[in-house]
């Protein structure tokens, strides 16, 4: 269901997307030169032009300089020059994508890593590669039926879109079924959208491939307006940005909840439920799209208190200070690139910073992150201090619906 499309401030569709107007006119032109973003980014030091810098040389007429260098592709929109910015410019959502726009229109192309993302993301319309056909196969082995919108149309409550990972990478595959039983145990009115499914395109925006993502929003919003439904409801943080963010700039405004918020809702009808204890240390892991961003910062946190045993301590950097794991706006696929740059890979510095807080447990609500994090687990030796749950499989466990093994 369309809602009435809200106030916004920028244009951010490709036809407008100019690095050297933007720098001329709106929040830009009060840029004070602080440093408070080079001094805030967690690749900062790796980077030959901060957001500081690109301004200050664009405006010199510097442009291709920047353009030709790695700096470029070493933002992963944690968003935390944004937030900092005594100026309140929006650096993450406007400067980095209209400079990778501009370095894409010139020629100059991203690491081969995110070009092999992009091209499987256009020919079979998710990152990862697989076919539209395999895009139910997370639902294997589910002992219900499960309402395949794109089979048989029909209204209901909560359209889920699983988005990418879920859909198609095992270790979130058992996330999405544990949701799915979930959502049933509440009683939950919800449908998919099957093979017809296609990645809503967050972090193709924020890499600078605004074509792609325009040409995503346009089959996405065709296609969503096929349907009855009151909430879309995502496991993606990014899907869930993309959305409420984005997608209102094409015209639009589709409401949608991010799960930790939609089961934080509805902790009365699930608290019942939630009969098993877990007896762990748990640290939450603050992801940048639904914290820092969206300020969502107690339901996750609501969610984990509510199961027994489990008792929640806090990491040193947590909520608007907590840092990045390194995979959004296309850092899933550049953590080469970012070392070769003299760069370190966030997850693994995050894990260390988790086993700190003397947590055994590092709970996530990101699906990149349940990946990300298992790696750096293993590449700092914590393999036997600390295991990575994403928030619905603690729930599950709880409610004795888990597949993926205990905490």
């Amino acid at each position: 269901m369309q809602q009435t499309q809200p106030t916004i401030a920028y244009d951010y569709t490709p036809s407008t997307l100019d690095v050297e107007k933007l720098l001329r006119t709106g929040d830009f032109l009060g840029c004070l030169q602080c440093g408070m973003c080079a001094g805030s980014c967690p690749l900062g030091y790796a980077m030959n032009y901060t957001p500081r810098k690109i301004i200050l040389n664009t405006r010199a007429g510097n442009l291709n300089k920047i353009l030709v260098d790695p700096s470029v592709w070493l933002c992963i929109s944690c968003y935390t020059c944004s937030s900092r910015c005594p100026k309140k410019i929006e650096l993450t959502d406007l400067l980095w994508p209209a400079l990778r726009d501009r370095a894409l229109q010139e020629g100059f192309q991203p690491p081969t890593e995110l070009q092999d993302a992009f091209e499987k993301i256009y020919k079979y319309g998710n990152s990862l590669g697989g076919s539209p056909r395999k895009r139910m196969d997370w639902a294997a082995g589910l002992d219900f039926p499960i309402a395949n919108l794109a089979k048989d149309p029909h209204p209901v409550d909560v359209l889920w879109i699983v988005e990418c990972f879920p859909s198609y990478y095992p270790r979130n595959q058992i996330v999405a079924r544990e949701f799915a039983r979930m959502l049933n145990i509440l009683e939950i009115d919800w449908g998919v959208l099957g093979h017809k499914e296609k990645c809503l395109g967050d972090c193709d925006r924020l890499y600078g491939e605004e074509g792609l993502f325009e040409t995503l929003v346009e089959n996405n919003i065709e296609l969503l307006h096929d349907y009855q439904f009151n909430t879309i409801l995502v496991i993606d943080p990014h899907a869930f940005r993309a959305l409420n963010r984005f997608y209102p700039l094409f015209g639009a405004t589709f409401p949608a909840e991010h799960y930790a918020t939609f089961l934080a809702k509805r902790l009365g009808p699930l608290q019942p439920f939630l009969k098993k204890p877990i007896p762990a240390k748990v640290t939450y892991h603050d992801n940048c799209c639904i914290g820092r961003r969206c300020q969502c910062y107690e339901p996750p946190r609501q969610l984990l208190q509510a199961i027994s045993g489990i008792e929640l301590v806090e990491m040193e950097r947590n909520r608007d200070n907590a840092l990045c794991c390194g995979g959004g706006g296309g850092g899933m696929w550049l953590d080469g690139h970012i070392t070769k740059h003299g760069g370190h890979r966030l997850s693994d510095e995050r894990v260390k910073q988790a086993a700190a807080s003397g947590a055994d447990i590092l709970a996530v609500s990101c699906p990149y992150e349940l990946s990300r994090f298992e790696d750096s687990i293993k590449v700092a030796g914590l393999e036997s201090r600390l295991k990575v749950r994403d928030l619905i499989e603690l729930l599950a466990e709880s409610m004795d619906i888990q597949e993926g093994g205990k905490s």
